[in-house]
Formats: structure tokens, sequence, C-alpha cells
């Protein structure tokens, strides 16, 4: 042997056992970790489900899919990681015999094929990575110090070194494959390089000019290279537990195969109900708890070990970022930041949560410290510096309040994230914690738990005012428990809704929608002033006791009357009677309108003959116009997937002509009411309905069309808003309802129903 050879093995048979010996230390560690957090006994129900779960999301990059480019090159990078790992095993013994080829499948030609495909591959996608992230720079990228970015924030030194790491890998795989073309034409002259080395043994001239025995030592090199490489990146990530950009590889299989829903559902739709030890908090015992229960997550331990793993497991891709409608109107929330911060703050905690009370005497100041930061607070950060309002270590809070509190809970994070973190539900749970153990609220919701306590309505008017909406229709709209005493006599429960009966706007879309139902022939009832909030608001600003207090209450009704089958107009409705009601015991066949409609149109029960050019102007229910877009709600596309029927509707309107926004479906910009936000002052950045706003206004459409009365009131403000700017001309974009631009469709010519409450 040379003395590069020996040193070689002597290097590449030392640090690997480094590597190997950290690498377990940290996974025990990781469990360890994990540990402290709150159990969740709900994560591994239907196992072989969440293992294919994880089978169709890796082979498939499902969850990438959202950037095709960036999925493909991802795909190759990632196979291969697992693929290559043959060669890492093949390379140890070529530090010994330079031309060694792994048993039977080192000479099969298939698994050649693919060793080279995925190498070659490889390199081109990494170098496609590296491209793509240099593209999106924050130096290049809009907004103060480019947070337009979705890398803005991102720890780059641990993405410029996993890139480098992978680049140099593939190098060397590429490099020791036309080596080995080279040595083998040599010693087995025979041997057809064409179907062993397909992709490379055409470059296996490049070593022409060295002798058999140097070449043999440029294959000892390059082995070692590939090995040393392979193995510093090991120790460098065992290292550094908080490196989600190079851990993600491991625990993201983990993550997802734990993920809420074992079928690959996103954790959207129910919010994840509140719990202590594990198990759903029964609010009727609330006294029997123990005095230190948290209620909800006010420290990095009253996270569940799930919620752990989640944020462990973020590669600070920056997808949700650049999908938060919070982050691109300029508040300081980024999803990504949010579950940085918490990765870090946790892990940084850890020794002190793991250690006995004796050991805590012996630890750090600064990690003893770390005990009584609050989670959220006020850091004191300033609004032009949004990196300032996260801070792992202190001293004053981890996250600012204004961060907590900017969210929507849209969804779009969810949806985007590639590992599946669980964004919202942490959010709400820490949220819970402000609102019902510290109090810690802004203002604004004071009077939205007040009104919804003594009203059960947001807006805090008097139930007898329901019914004012169906005020001078050309029909009776029978009551339960006045007109009809069984559900069993109509068709469908129409689940009203607090905006439906008491917002102006609003108004119209019940008035429309009762009108189409009667001419479709689909017998129907309301609740009338028995119909309470369904206390969505109060659940997602974080006071589910008060969301108990209703919810219960109407599910105790609604069971009781024997409803089975519901229509609503409100997105928001839609989500908690369908979603969250079957955590009380509330299970119903829940629709939104579209659908019912959509399928009434489908069914020739409605009829759309009208064109734009024969629609009566006159001021109630109905409206039409020549060109309409169309705008998701949050609630009932992401949370429900809920994005054809509107759709289908529109199609079947004569003569109107449908715009696409370019953010639309599943990447649909929020309208910025969900969360609570609807009740809350947007006083940090710019707003968010005026965001929308002006991308729908950029389609030249005459109607917004909407799904949801929270979406109508936002994008109807919007729009007032750039009518006052001189961005927009009085009159000539209207926001409806689908429902109203259907009427207007169905109705017969010079049919029209008198405008009574609903008018201006």
């Amino acid at each position: 042997m040379s003395a590069l050879q020996i040193t070689a093995i002597a290097l590449c048979f030392t640090i690997p056992l480094l590597g190997w010996a950290l690498l377990a230390r940290q996974v025990v560690r990781f469990s360890k970790v994990f540990r402290v957090g709150q159990p969740d006994p709900s994560r591994t129900n239907d196992p072989g489900t969440r293992t294919w779960t994880v089978v169709r999301e890796f082979l498939g990059h499902t969850r990438m899919a959202r950037l095709p480019l960036v999925a493909v090159a991802h795909w190759f990078t990632a196979l291969g990681f697992f693929l290559l790992f043959a060669t890492l095993v093949n390379a140890f013994f070529q530090l010994i015999w330079a031309d060694f080829r792994l048993p039977v499948i080192g000479h099969f030609a298939p698994f050649e094929w693919l060793i080279e495909l995925f190498a070659v591959m490889g390199f081109i996608g990494i170098v496609v990575l590296i491209i793509v992230r240099q593209l999106n720079h924050p130096r290049s990228a809009e907004g103060a110090r480019g947070r337009r970015s979705r890398f803005y924030g991102s720890t780059w030194w641990q993405a410029y070194y996993v890139e480098f790491t992978i680049l140099v890998v593939m190098i060397c795989i590429i490099s020791l494959r036309t080596q080995e073309a080279a040595l083998i034409q040599r010693i087995e002259p025979g041997t057809n390089i064409g179907l062993h080395f397909p992709l490379t043994g055409w470059a296996r001239g490049i070593w022409g000019g060295l002798s058999e025995q140097w070449l043999r030592e440029s294959i000892y090199v390059v082995a070692a290279v590939k090995i040393l490489t392979s193995f510093a990146w090991m120790i460098t990530v065992s290292l550094q537990p908080t490196m989600g950009v190079a851990w993600h590889r491991f625990l993201a299989f983990v993550n997802i195969w734990f993920k809420r829903n074992a079928d690959g559902r996103t954790a959207l739709g129910a919010l994840k109900p509140m719990t202590i030890g594990g198990e759903p908090l029964d609010f009727e015992k609330l006294d029997e708890l123990d005095e230190s229960a948290a209620l909800g997550v006010g420290k990095a331990e009253h996270f569940s070990w799930k919620d752990l793993l989640d944020v462990t497991t973020c590669t600070e891709c920056g997808r949700c970022q650049s999908q938060c409608p919070a982050w691109n109107t300029d508040k300081p929330l980024s999803p990504k930041l949010l579950m940085m911060t918490l990765r870090d703050h946790a892990h940084a905690k850890a020794p002190y949560l793991m250690a006995t009370a004796e050991e805590r005497e012996d630890l750090p100041a600064h990690v003893v410290k770390l005990a009584d930061i609050p989670l959220i607070g006020d850091t004191g950060y300033d609004h032009n510096h949004p990196l300032r309002a996260y801070d792992a270590l202190g001293p004053e809070a981890v996250i600012d309040a204004d961060v907590l509190w900017s969210c929507t809970t849209c969804g779009a994070c969810v949806e985007q994230c590639p590992v599946d973190i669980e964004h919202v539900d942490h959010i709400v749970d820490m949220r819970r914690y402000q609102v019902l153990l510290e109090s810690a609220f802004p203002s604004e919701l004071n009077g939205l738990f007040r009104n919804l306590e003594q009203k059960q309505n947001p807006w805090g008017m008097a139930p007898r005012a329901r019914m004012d909406w169906a005020k001078g229709l050309p029909f009776e709209v029978p009551v339960f428990g006045a007109d009809v005493e069984d559900m069993a006599e109509v068709d469908y429960l129409f689940w009203v809704g607090c905006a439906g009966a008491f917002e102006d706007r609003a108004k119209k879309t019940s008035r429309a929608v009762a009108e189409l139902l009667h001419t479709a022939g689909v017998t129907f009832a309301v609740l009338g002033d028995s119909e309470a909030c369904t206390g969505d608001s109060a659940r997602r600003s974080g006071n589910e006791m008060l969301f108990q207090m209703l919810a219960q209450g109407n599910v105790e009704m609604l069971n009781e009357i024997g409803a089975k089958k519901i229509v609503v107009t409100c997105a928001h409705c839609f989500n908690t009677l369908r979603n969250e009601y079957p955590q009380l015991g509330g299970h119903y066949e829940v629709v939104h309108h579209t659908e019912l409609l959509n399928s009434l149109v489908k069914a020739g029960k409605l009829v759309p003959v009208r064109r734009p050019d024969q629609v009566s102007t006159t001021k109630d229910a109905a409206s039409m116009a020549a060109s309409v877009t169309y705008h998701d709600p949050c609630y009932l596309g992401r949370h429900n997937h809920v994005y054809a029927p509107p759709r289908e509707l529109l199609g079947s309107l004569p003569g109107v002509a449908y715009k696409e926004m370019d953010r639309s479906g599943i990447r649909s910009f929020c309208c910025g009411a969900g969360g609570a936000r609807m009740w809350m002052e947007e006083k940090l950045g710019t707003r968010i309905n005026i965001n929308r706003t002006e991308e729908a206004l950029a389609t030249g459409a005459q109607r917004i069309a909407v799904g949801c009365p929270f979406c109508k009131v936002m994008l109807t403000d919007g729009v007032n808003a750039k009518v006052q700017e001189g961005a927009a001309v009085e009159g000539a974009v209207e926001v409806v309802d689908i429902a109203q631009m259907l009427l207007a469709a169905v109705r017969p010519e010079g049919d029209a129903a008198p405008v009574g409450a609903a008018a201006e």
C-alpha cells in the first residue's frame, strides 16, 4: 500500500466512527427532547394508512408539487440520498481495492443505470436548487432588506453547507464512475463499457494519461473525499439539532407518519381540540383540574411531543412565508420564522427540562434563565426589522404578541408546507393560553367576547332581529317550531348565520339563497331566534371556553330537533358545523350553498337563462354583469377543498365572462377576516383586504364573486377604499355572492323580489 492509500484508509475508517457515534447520540437526544412535550395518543391510529401516506408523499413528492421545477430537482436529490448510499459503501472497499464493485448488484446493469441516472440527475438537481436559491435571494427581492424572498430569515450558512455537500458528493460519484470505467477497460478489456457505464463511460478518456497505478491512487483520493465529505456532514448535523435544512431528510418521514390525519389530509378544517395530558379537555370538569394544568400553550413544555417534532422538522424553505397574507402585507408574522424560533427555543431550553432538580443547580445560568421566559410577550421589536420580533433566548419574550395576533388562520402555510407542519394548531394553542390564563389579547376582542356571551352573535344584536332578513320576500320562510314541527318535513335546515341575519350586505345572500331554493322546489326551514353563533371567531381567537359554550348549546339543540342536512352560506359556519361539531357529538351532512345550488343547476331545477343585458338594475338581492372574477374563501377552499362548484356555477351564467385571479384555488390570497381578524383593527403594515382587492380589480371584472359573508365585507370595504383613492370608479365594480348572480340569471324577465329589508 502507498502512503496515500494508508492515510485515506486511516481517516476514512476513523472519522465515520465518530460520525455514527454522534448521530446515534443526537437521535437519542431527540427522543428525550420530544418526550418533554405533552402526550398525544391520537397520532398512531391506522398504521398501514400512515405508512402508505409517507410512501405516497415521498415517492410522489406531492407536497412539493406547488413548485414544479423545485419538486423535480428535489425528487432526484432526495431519492438519490438513499439510492446512492450504495456508492458510499462501495467507496469504503475502493480504499483497499480500487476496482471493487459490490457483489451481484455491482455488476448488474439495471442497477448501474439507476445509480448513474440518479448521480447525474442529482448533480443537475442540486445545481438547479442552488440557482433557485440565488435567484430568490433577499438581495434581489422586494421589500425592506428583501423580505419578499421566501428565504428571508433562513439560516444561510446551513443551506450553503448542505448544498455544497450534495454537490461535492455528486461530483465524486460521477468522477468515480468515470475512473472505474477507465480502470475496468484496462484490466477487463472485454467489458462492455457502454452497458455498465451508460452515462459516464464516454468520459473515461479524461484519465487516459494516467498509469494504472496512478489511476488507482486517484480512485483512493476521490473515494476518500466522498467519504470524508459525507461524514463531515453527518458530524456537523449531529452537533446542530436545530439544523432543519439537514435534519428534515430524516425527520420528515417521521413527521409525515405522525401527521394529524392518517390519510394524508392537511391539518386544516377542524382545529385540534384543547388537551390536558394528551386527552381532550372536558370543560364540565374544569374545577377538577390540577392547578398546574395549562390551558393552551404558554411554555415550550406545554407543546405536545408531536408539536416539538413539527418545529424541529422545519426545512426553512419559506414556502409558508411566501404565501402568508400577514407577511405579504408587512406584518411581523412569518410562519417560517415562528417555527424556527420555537424550535431554537425548545432545544435551548431542553437541557433544563430534561434535568432533575439536582442537575438543574449545575446548569449554566443562561439555560436556567430560559425557564422563566414567556413564549408570547413584548420583544420591543422595530416594525422595520421584523426579525427582532423573534428571540429564542429572550430575554423578555420568545415571540412578540404582534406575531401571534396577526394570523388569519387562512391555512396557506399548512397547505404549502412540504413536511406537513401544523402551523395553525400551534398558533391557536398559544392564543388559548394568552386568552384563558393570561387575559392578554387585543382589546377589540373584548367586544366580540361580550357580544357572543350576552347576545350569541358577534354584532351584539337582539336575537329577535334574526328574521329581519326575510322581510318582504314574496313567500314565507318557514321557521322551525312555528311553521315546521319536524325536520323530516323539509329537505334542509338553512343555517342563516350571524352575518346572514344581521349584516346588511350578507342579508342579500340569505335572501338570494332562500329565493333560489324556493324556486327549485327545495323545502327548507330556519331556526329563527333559536339560532346562535357557531363560535368560529371565539375558537380561533383562543377563547375555547366561549366556543364550547356556544357549540354545545347548538349541538344539543340540533340533535334535539333531529337536524340531518344543513345548508349554509358562511364558509366559517360551514367549516365549524361540518368539521368541528363532530368533536362535540354533532354529526350532520353540511353543504355549502354553492354546492347545493350547483347540483340544482345540473339537475335542471334551476335554469340560468337571462344574460347581463336582460337583468334589471334594481338594488335587491339579484346582481349581474358581463364579467366576473371569483375569490376563494379560505375556509371554503383550503380548509374544505370546495373549489369546483362555485366556478361551475359562474360558468353556467349565460353571457358572463369569467376572469381568474393569479392567486386562486389552493394558492388563493386571504381577505383578512379569518382567525377573528374580522373583529380586530389592522394597525400593522398594509391592509390584507386592499391587497386582495387590487388583484381582483386588476382582472377588469365588473363583479367580484364570493362565497362567504366575511369575504364580502372585506372586499366591499376594499373596493370602497379604492374608490375613495380614485383608483376605481364608483359603481363600476360590485362585490356579490355567487347566489346573487345566479338569482339574476334564473328570475323570469320582469320579475323582481321586493327590496324590503335588504335595501341599501
